[in-house]
């Protein structure tokens, strides 16, 4: 991933928001919101992707790497396992906010 001021480059970067009840109150409480990530994406890179697409000032970027889980199908009782993933909780500056449904 090279780093380059494109808009579709910073799209590649923010797969999606993570909406669940604790994301949606750290979001109103704290300004911090939740995103699936490209996993070779860094922090310098969440921080400028979220400023381009959605117009804010970020403060802070803190990044997880989840596990996949291991999961029974039900076809002869084989084990699969889910798709791994990063998050970032991205904290913006007072007074900005971002539209999470909307933009989805």
């Amino acid at each position: 991933m090279a780093p380059t001021e494109d808009i579709n480059f910073y799209r590649d970067i923010i797969l999606r928001p993570v909406i669940t009840e604790k994301s949606m109150a750290e979001a109103e409480q704290s300004n911090k919101y939740h995103f699936y990530v490209h996993p070779d994406a860094n922090k310098v890179q969440i921080r400028r992707a979220v400023e381009a697409v959605f117009g804010v000032r970020v403060t802070a970027v803190n990044t997880m790497n989840t596990k996949g889980k291991t999961r029974q199908r039900s076809f002869r009782h084989r084990i699969g396992q889910t798709a791994a993933a990063k998050k970032a909780i991205v904290t913006v500056a007072p007074g900005d906010h971002i539209e999470l449904i909307e933009s989805v």
